[in-house]
């Protein structure tokens, strides 16, 4: 294939999509991202981006002046109880372990506009507002794959073949729906609200309170913002009436900057959504010439702060294990066979530790169970334990 323009249709324009494209791109193929939202694609609330995040972003050529401009940089402090007080507080004052629980809190509309941007210079064409409607995976060496979409201006069904189809459009991927129609997201039991609110004074590290059934955290996402969520056991589905009245309620009592911070938030720039994932994950990341990548491949719970950086070290991933060696002349299907290798296990190993820290966290009932939670939680070594965790953000994008 090396003497062909290679061409790839990415399905989805978030961070994923856009990542994906930007890969493909700088490795000399001709990207076109089919997005079905038009206007603001991003929802106006926090990301946090932990080193392996950051190292992808570099990757794809946000360098560290740019995303300290984006952002805040801080750190994880590790959980506390409702009042406040410590359950597992991680040291931030010994180098190795800082290193190791450093995260950069974004704006999540900000970090997309520049990935955005980064796409678009490396030559990737963006289309708003088209909706997959159907999809062929074709087969490596042989037929393209063929995807179908609805023109937003004309409204007629358009179809492009491509070299490479990548499947980045998140939990309800219509691409996933097409090649994987037993795979469905399961919805976790939890809810989630969030919101950014104006603030120029509080601590910007990442503080998170573990209370019966519920997680509140916060985290600076710029000089003048702080991100909060809070994460609560509910029905599938349910109507409130008054959202932040609600949110009030049920984090009464709680340590008093969770409450400030709910009275301080504008009804308007307050969103909720309940909490999916993807269980099990799919059997393979890689189906003919379609590679699924983010939420569309491994959606996990939130509980490890993965979600996105998963996704950009996905599209680091294609770059060098398909992109580039493909348009050097590799098999296609051996190439994609290496992507599948190398991500699914990676990515099942944090959904299954997002799964575990929910069920001893937020997921948590109360009474004995809280008490009994935290009185082994405090008797942890914590040094050790940060150190033990760091091995999910010591990725290198050098290792492919």
């Amino acid at each position: 294939m090396s003497g062909n323009t290679l061409t790839a249709t990415v399905v989805g324009g978030g961070i994923a999509g856009l990542a994906a494209a930007t890969a493909l791109a700088r490795a000399g193929w001709r990207t076109t991202v089919l997005e079905r939202r038009t206007g603001e694609p991003e929802v106006g609330t926090g990301v946090a981006v932990p080193r392996n995040g950051v190292a992808a972003l570099n990757a794809l050529g946000l360098d560290d002046g740019l995303l300290a401009s984006l952002g805040h940089t801080t750190v994880g402090t590790g959980f506390r109880d409702t009042q406040g007080r410590p359950i597992l507080l991680i040291p931030d004052d010994i180098e190795e372990v800082r290193h190791a629980v450093t995260i950069r809190g974004f704006d999540r509309r900000r970090l997309h506009a520049a990935l955005a941007e980064t796409a678009r210079a490396a030559g990737v064409e963006v289309v708003p507002g088209a909706r997959v409607t159907n999809l062929t995976a074709g087969a490596p060496g042989g037929r393209r794959a063929s995807v179908w979409w609805r023109d937003p201006a004309g409204g007629e069904v358009l179809r492009a073949d491509s070299d490479l189809v990548v499947g980045a459009d998140g939990m309800w991927s219509a691409v996933r729906g097409v090649l994987f129609p037993g795979v469905r997201p399961t919805y976790s039991g939890s809810t989630s609200w969030r919101a950014l609110v104006r603030d120029t004074g509080r601590d910007g590290r990442l503080f998170e309170f573990w209370g019966p059934g519920a997680e509140f955290g916060v985290m600076r996402v710029s000089d003048t913002e702080l991100y909060w969520y809070g994460y609560v056991r509910a029905p599938r589905g349910a109507v409130l009436g008054d959202e932040l009245a609600t949110a009030r309620a049920r984090f009464d009592g709680w340590a008093p900057e969770v409450v400030d911070l709910i009275e301080r938030t504008d009804p308007a720039h307050l969103m909720r959504h309940d909490v999916y994932h993807l269980g099990g994950g799919l059997p393979t990341y890689a189906r003919g010439r379609v590679v699924m990548v983010g939420d569309a491949a491994h959606a996990a719970l939130p509980t490890m702060g993965q979600g996105a950086a998963s996704a950009l070290e996905d599209a680091v991933a294609l770059g060098a294990l398909v992109a580039a060696p493909v348009a050097e002349g590799a098999d296609q299907a051996e190439a994609m066979d290496r992507f599948d290798a190398a991500r699914r296990p990676a990515c099942r190993n944090i959904a299954r530790q997002a799964a575990f820290i929910a069920k001893v966290g937020a997921d948590l009932g109360g009474g004995w169970r809280q008490s009994v939670r935290n009185a082994l939680l405090r008797r942890v070594p914590t040094r050790a334990l940060a150190l033990a965790g760091s091995s999910a953000v010591g990725w290198d994008p050098k290792e492919y």
